[in-house]
């Protein structure tokens, strides 16, 4: 019985410690999220660089790809201009070993090149965790329909 009990117990810590970790990992992962959309809307060059990796493959619902230098300077440069906040909704992020894939829905309203529009848009983010931290690896962007 106290062998049985003594199990039990060991299972229920482990358990407990690894949700402990994944919790603390999804919420990392968010922080980076958040941390992005903020930088989009208001862009900051040694931020950007700090949460971007060099291989960054930033794909636009258009067809677009960006590079890393590409992605910044259009941020930079005001040819891709987010006006306000960027509403993210119904947000799921699994976390498999370094990498993160994290879906979510984007609103909002831009002027781009001097052009305002809006965007209405499905984000698949993919995130590598380097020892300074979560990284962005790509992103893909389609239309909602």
């Amino acid at each position: 019985m106290i062998r049985k009990l003594l199990i039990f117990s060991c299972l229920l810590i482990s358990t407990t410690f690894s949700f402990a970790q994944k919790t603390n990992a999804e919420k990392e992962v968010n922080e980076a999220v958040n941390k992005l959309i903020g930088l989009m809307v208001t862009p900051d060059s040694l931020g950007l660089d700090k949460l971007l990796l060099n291989n960054l493959s930033y794909g636009h619902s258009s067809g677009k790809l960006q590079t890393k230098q590409e992605f910044m300077h259009s941020l930079l440069s005001g040819e891709s201009d987010f006006l306000d906040d960027i509403v993210l909704g119904d947000p799921k992020t699994i976390i498999q070993g370094n990498t993160a894939l994290v879906r979510h829905k984007l609103m909002a309203q831009t002027n781009d090149k001097g052009v305002k529009g809006s965007v209405n848009l499905y984000i698949l983010l993919i995130w590598s965790k380097e020892k300074s931290g979560w990284k962005l690896l790509g992103r893909q962007a389609v239309k909602i329909i």
